[in-house]
């Protein structure tokens, strides 16, 4: 069995201010989701799809086939899925947007983080023999996961062995001056080594089914709203709730990067230089 990469592209980078997937972070002109697209590929996984929008796909099928030449890959429309909307729907529906490209078992990754490479050969072989009814999530240190400056949010696990029994979105967090993480939404005190998670996800294509039925509800109760999204994490966690899903939490201790506003970009490059030398 060999994987499918589904990155997930389609975002408008707001507070970014311009294409942050295709933002320039390595020296020799990678994005971020180029390292992500090297990595998988080396771990064994063997098609890459990419989430995008209409807008930006010539820019991003310019750039891969620059930094992939011989590397041949599928890009689907987010926007062109559903019912037409400025904001994208969400996590959720970008990945039931992929569905017709999918063949098989899948790890679906944001473009705009930075993952590691042991994190895709550990999801990988954790998912080599993966039931239907199971979802894979990488498990990242919070104390790898924190910008330099300000504040993020994560979902932060709870873990019990190597079973996901918790997933709360938090909000507000970040290390303050005397060390400690904090956050504010929910209110809290969090340890380096609370397990965090950024969105790396392994699932079988079972997953399909669930996300089209819940996206018809979403619409129901949201699909006048500007703002609301349908968000990956929401459904799982429903599912694990049901008794749908077991979620295995895949250990990484691999230092996260990425950026939200144009001032993270140096900051970035010069993390990237430290950790791909």
């Amino acid at each position: 069995m060999s994987l499918t990469l589904v990155v997930m592209a389609a975002g408008l980078g707001s507070r970014f201010g311009g294409t942050k997937q295709l933002a320039v972070i390595g020296a020799d002109g990678e994005a971020f989701l180029d390292f992500a697209i090297k990595d998988a590929l080396d771990a064994g996984m063997g098609k890459v799809v990419l989430i995008v929008r209409s807008d930006i796909e010539d820019d991003v099928r310019r750039h891969v086939s620059t930094q992939h030449p011989n590397l041949d890959v599928a890009c689907v429309l987010q926007d062109t899925h559903g019912p037409a909307r400025t904001k994208p729907w969400g996590t959720a529906h970008a990945v039931l947007a992929a569905a017709p490209e999918v063949p098989d078992t899948f790890c679906v990754i944001n473009a705009d983080d930075y993952y590691g490479r042991s994190t895709y050969t550990a999801l990988a072989a954790a998912a080599a023999s993966l039931p239907a009814n199971r979802a894979l999530l990488a498990g990242f240190q919070l104390g790898q996961t924190l910008p330099e400056i300000g504040e993020v949010s994560r979902g932060i696990c709870g873990v019990d062995g190597t079973e996901l029994v918790s997933l709360v979105e938090t909000h507000g967090i970040g290390r303050r001056d005397d060390g400690s993480i904090t956050s504010t939404d929910p209110v809290g005190v969090l340890t380096d080594n609370a397990v965090a998670s950024m969105n790396c996800w392994v699932f079988a294509p079972t997953l399909f089914g669930h996300l089209e039925s819940g996206f018809e509800q979403f619409l129901t109760d949201h699909g006048d709203e500007e703002k609301t999204e349908f968000l990956l994490p929401t459904v799982v966690n429903e599912l694990r709730q049901a008794g749908t899903y077991t979620v295995g939490v895949v250990p990484t201790d691999e230092p996260w990067v990425g950026v939200t506003n144009p001032d993270d970009l140096e900051i970035a490059r010069r993390r990237i230089a430290e950790v791909r030398s």
